[in-house]
């Protein structure tokens, strides 16, 4: 067992590195920026995938890939998007490489490969998607189109950090074609509530709904829908967007259909997207000073039985035990494994489990064997409790619920009670500095009061919230005018 992680209270971003590559679920790789994701780490992430994947597609949509390359001219057709992307875009300009004449056993780029146009790798795939559509779409008759595809994009981020911030991550990008405003919007409005739904019913984490300022808005977007969480230092972190592109894209790519009436109009479009950065708001939300604390929805497993014996015979009668434990919690969809490694103590166990976030832990060892029990372990409540055979299948059941429900109380709690609500500048940068977390503050409007207030503080306006009501105050930095309060906080 690897030393104990570094306190929350003490640092939390070292925390965070260091519970990332403890726990197994990344590491840094050799090239600059990218990580690896462990397979425990891509477990969680698959189970995050099954789930999206099917809420996506239980409202009409259908998965497709495209590729990872973009022409340039293809990314410079929507202007305001190239323009969003172009500090963050990896480019291929050459297709081959060949030996070094000056330098043995090297290779060099082929002077004569380069690329009549070059390409860009996909930061985000609205280009060669929409350039697509064009060859789809002629008729009222060919839409809606809804579409999704889970890939991987690069942005060539100078900062990085597991999972938050990295140069390459995988995610999964809807694009959506209509033929009416008003069905692009009820799309975009629709795509933002299945990630809240996710977010607190899978992930447990209470998120705000809302829409971005236009300084904040996705590049070429019309309107940005978001949701929001706060992690356990008071930084918000935007856990997923979607985006109403109008016709803008429609436009670039001069992609008009017949309407109903026999007139040619622009389509309508939207996307929207999360990525891996959902597996570092899962760390943050709920972990603490001693590992991972998995929401049970999303966990690999949801239960591990650890053997406790001396003998041989001991352990025969443990394991027989165990399978017809875990045929009756697999025959009630429960995730299980046993760890019978004879290489590790069973304390040594407990601690990977416990560093590992397993929602709950079976002890079995000779004394249950005669008292027909076992003991049971909460993860995120760290507490234990001798359960009689003859109801484990139903305890579990109750406690996996219970656990899951309890993330999320305990994270809604705290997100509750680090909303601050201010009227004037000095409380706000007081309030950011020494509690954290949201501030709802009055706003007068303009891109230049949000552009000074982030210079003063590094805080963002996250979103305007769904439930932000006409409320008539002062610009808590300006002191101009105001309708109503929006949601400031620093963010990852």
């Amino acid at each position: 067992m690897s030393k104990k992680l570094t306190s929350r209270s003490e640092d939390y971003s070292k925390w965070y590195n260091e519970l990332v590559v403890k726990a197994d679920l990344a590491e840094n790789s050799n090239v600059r920026g990218c990580m690896v994701i462990k397979p425990y780490g891509y477990a969680i992430w698959e189970k995050m995938q099954a789930e999206l994947d099917r809420m996506f597609k239980e409202t009409g949509h259908q998965n497709a890939y495209f590729p990872l390359f973009v022409p340039k001219s293809l990314f410079e057709a929507e202007e305001k998007n190239a323009e969003g992307f172009a500090k963050e875009c990896a480019v291929v300009t050459h297709y081959r490489l060949q030996n070094d004449p000056d330098r043995k056993g090297k290779l060099r780029v082929d002077p004569e490969a380069k690329l009549e146009e070059e390409l860009v790798v996909r930061p985000t795939s609205e280009a060669i998607i929409w350039s697509t559509y064009k060859n789809w779409i002629q008729s009222y008759r060919d839409l809606p189109i809804l579409i999704n595809q889970w890939a991987n994009v690069v942005r060539w981020e100078m900062r990085t950090r597991l999972f938050l911030r990295t140069a390459e991550f995988l995610w999964q990008e809807g694009h959506t074609a209509h033929a009416t405003e008003k069905e692009a919007i009820a799309e975009t409005e629709l795509m933002n509530d299945v990630y809240a739904n996710f977010a607190e019913n899978f992930m447990a984490i209470p998120v705000i709904k809302g829409i971005k300022t236009e300084t904040e808005r996705f590049a070429g977007a019309v309107e940005t829908y978001c949701i929001e969480a706060l992690m356990q230092d008071g930084k918000a972190l935007q856990a997923g967007t979607s985006h109403f592109l109008g016709q803008n894209f429609a436009k670039a790519f001069d992609v008009k259909f017949a309407n109903k009436e026999g007139s040619l109009d622009y389509v309508w479009a939207t996307s929207w997207g999360v990525s891996t950065r959902l597996m570092g708001a899962l760390v943050m939300t709920h972990s603490d000073d001693n590992g991972l604390v998995l929401p049970p929805n999303l966990a690999p497993y949801q239960v591990v039985i650890v053997p406790i014996y001396k003998s041989e015979e001991e352990l025969d009668e443990i394991l027989k035990l165990s399978k017809l434990i875990i045929s009756d919690l697999k025959a009630h969809s429960i995730s299980v494994k046993i760890d019978d490694r004879d290489t590790l103590r069973p304390g040594a166990k407990f601690a990977q489990y416990e560093l590992q976030g397993v929602p709950l832990r079976i002890a079995i060892g000779p004394k249950d064997l005669q008292n027909n029990t076992v003991e049971l372990a909460r993860r995120d409540t760290l507490s234990k409790e001798s359960v009689n055979l003859d109801v484990l299948t139903p305890t579990i059941q109750t406690t996996l619920e219970a656990i899951q429900l309890n993330l999320y109380k305990r994270a809604l709690e705290f997100r509750d009670s680090h909303i601050t609500q201010v009227e004037d500048f000095e409380t706000f940068k007081d309030v950011l500095e020494t509690k954290g977390g949201f501030v709802l503050a009055h706003w007068d409007g303009t891109a230049e009061t949000e552009k000074k207030i982030k210079e003063l503080t590094k805080a963002t306006i996250r979103c305007i919230p769904y439930e932000a009501k006409d409320e008539e105050g002062k610009c808590v930095f300006s002191g101009e005018p105001s309708q109503r309060r929006v949601l400031f906080a620093k963010a990852y």
